[in-house]
């Protein structure tokens, strides 16, 4: 903005003041004070000034883009590790509930191999289960406090050391639009492309700017002379002839700063059009697993081990039928959580790529009564 104002800047005027003494060494010349005042006034070429405020404009443009970008990336670096600590807190929940299930399991085998029910080593086999459990619940923890920290350090000293987020991992039902127009408004809205087409204005100008200056540069010029016989009065005008510096080297250095700006522009909209296709292809797959987990294998797996648990308790089946319905079921639930986190990192990386920031739309929740309990944790 204050390089804008630098180029509207008119030039400033020259003003000369000389003053001293006659001393007549002729007879009839009368000695005194001699004074003269001068004003010189630089003109300047409308298309000159023109071409410097186009190319000022286009450099705040190119500045406010960039800030556009800072804000977009820093947003993303910020909601990225919202929902990996939302995953965490998921995760640490599935595996509480598996240590708790785990120890149940593990009491009840222990009772019956007191009583000679059941052979010892069942016992050993539901204290391994119980130990692994315990095990998977301490790193979980943990890595909830680091998904906590990488957070506190996105966001800065502004977050308390202790803090709990409201929240939880998108499920299936957000839509896009088709790939081509949503890749005709990420062109039009990205900010990383629109610095680079500013600066290819920018660069446009300031061609044009130096073009201009090969024209003979003008300057209006008046004084004034007073001395003991006469007062004199000139006004005049001042040509610069470009006529051994025409500026070739000036002209040729724009002309390179505009075609490199042009090829970086070109770049820059080829390199986003990929990063589109890609993230938009990774969000349709990672909305499909969510889709197919929720509704699909994560239901019949909890059917399937509620029947295996049932089936467990009246003595109709193994405990080992029932262990490996509980492994099917913890991993299709893992499952679903690593695909809402990473539904999540790509809708981030969409917005980042559109350039939404505030405008950030949450994917709305399914109104299904289908779908199953599971989610993301809400402290």
């Amino acid at each position: 903005t204050a390089a804008i104002r630098s180029a509207r800047a008119y030039p400033n005027p020259e003003i000369e003041y000389q003053s001293g003494q006659q001393r007549s060494r002729l007879p009839g010349q009368a000695p005194g004070d001699v004074r003269q005042w001068g004003l010189t006034q630089p003109l300047e070429w409308p298309m000159l000034r023109s071409a410097r405020i186009d190319a000022a404009e286009a450099g705040a443009r190119a500045a406010h883009a960039e800030r556009d970008r800072t804000v977009a990336q820093l947003l993303a670096e910020v909601k990225l590790p919202y929902y990996e600590l939302l995953r965490r807190q998921a995760e640490a929940k599935a595996a509480e509930e598996d240590l708790a299930l785990a120890k149940q399991i593990r009491d009840r085998i222990q009772i019956a191999a007191d009583q000679g029910e059941i052979a010892r080593f069942e016992l050993i086999k539901a204290d391994t289960e119980f130990l692994n459990a315990q095990k998977h619940e301490q790193a979980a923890q943990l890595r909830i406090r680091q998904a906590r920290a990488a957070l506190r350090q996105a966001v800065g000293n502004g977050l308390p050391a202790s803090f709990e987020i409201d929240g939880q991992l998108p499920r299936a039902g957000g839509t896009l639009p088709p790939l081509p127009e949503f890749l005709s408004d990420v062109l039009t809205r990205n900010p990383t492309l629109q610095r680079a087409k500013a600066e290819t204005e920018q660069a446009e100008g300031l061609l044009s700017a130096e073009k201009t200056r090969r024209l003979p540069a003008l300057a209006l010029k008046g004084s004034r002379e007073q001395d003991p016989d006469f007062n004199t009065s000139r006004v005049g005008l001042t040509v610069t002839i470009p006529l051994w510096d025409q500026r070739s080297g000036q002209v040729g250095e724009a002309q390179a700063q505009l075609r490199r700006a042009r090829h970086l522009e070109e770049s820059i909209r080829f390199g986003l059009t990929q990063e589109v296709e890609a993230a938009y292809g990774q969000y349709a797959i990672a909305a499909n697993q969510v889709s197919t987990l929720e509704f699909g294998v994560v239901h019949r797996a909890q059917s399937a081990l509620k029947v295996a648990e049932a089936a467990w308790r009246h003595g109709e089946r193994s405990r080992l039928d029932y262990l490996d319905a509980q492994r099917v079921y913890r991993a299709v639930r893992n499952e679903l959580i690593a695909a809402r986190f990473e539904l999540a990192a790509a809708r981030i990386e969409l917005d980042r790529l559109q350039a939404r920031g505030e405008e950030l739309q949450t994917l709305p929740s399914p109104t299904s009564p289908t779908a199953p309990t599971t989610q993301g944790t809400t402290q």
